[in-house]
């Protein structure tokens, strides 16, 4: 017999700093900005950190240009929702490796900016409504739900305390993005659906460099956040999968 899923909860927690990882330019502008202009709007300090510049991401652009050209739309696009705070890691677009030198990576940054909560991209297989999830996705996004224990431990990453990152075990969340399995859900309309579609559209050469048939920054993110919206019975709606800590 199956089972109905849960009811999706909100995630209403006031949270004083977020951490969003991802490995690309635009993973974060697929919904989660939205989420951020809310943040941003409640008074927390977000910031971004990505693994790569995106570089392989434009089949017309050769890679040292694209990875210029996306940067600048990242950093952009952030500052669209209130987020001035962009760091982007080495790591090379396309060819990203789970292991230990991703899991520092990304430790230094949550030991950085030591926040409350952590988003995530999920490391399933599959996003929500079926798509395929990207191998790069995943390697980061499991590394990031790693990461986030490894910042407590001293013993882990040891070269970190002299760069001067003492551990960091402050992490109260890790939100999930794209997850098959929401939990919760954070509610984007209005002006923070508008500021989500301003965030996506600063992604010039890369959103031209997509297929004709590929959705416009409106109707995509009406897509994800209105199906957001519908399953949490608001106009629009960021969801994640929680996972609490402590």
């Amino acid at each position: 017999m199956d089972r109905e899923p849960p009811a999706l909860e909100p995630l209403d927690d006031a949270f004083s700093t977020v951490l969003c990882v991802v490995a690309h330019p635009d993973d974060i502008e697929y919904g989660t900005a939205a989420a951020v202009h809310r943040w941003v709007g409640d008074g927390s300090t977000v910031s971004y950190f990505l693994l790569t510049r995106g570089e392989a991401g434009i089949d017309t652009m050769h890679p040292d240009e694209a990875a210029r050209v996306r940067e600048a739309e990242e950093v952009e696009s952030a500052r669209r929702v209130g987020v001035d705070a962009v760091e982007f890691g080495d790591h090379r677009d396309g060819a990203i490796e789970y292991g230990v030198a991703l899991r520092r990576d990304i430790t230094r940054a949550v030991r950085r900016t030591r926040p409350e909560l952590v988003v995530a991209q999920t490391w399933g297989e599959r996003f929500a409504g079926g798509m395929v999830n990207q191998a790069d996705h995943r390697a980061v996004g499991l590394a990031t739900l790693d990461a986030v224990a490894d910042a407590g431990n001293r013993w882990l990453h040891p070269d970190l305390a002299g760069e001067g990152l003492e551990p960091w075990g402050g992490v109260k969340a890790i939100a999930v993005a794209g997850s098959a399995t929401p939990t919760h859900w954070v509610d984007v309309s209005g002006e923070h659906f508008e500021a989500a579609v301003h965030s996506l559209e600063a992604h010039e050469a890369y959103n031209a460099a997509l297929p004709e048939s590929f959705p416009e920054p409106r109707a995509l993110l009406q897509m994800i956040l209105g199906g957001g919206g519908q399953a949490a019975g608001v106009e629009h709606a960021a969801l994640f999968d929680v996972i609490r800590r402590g």
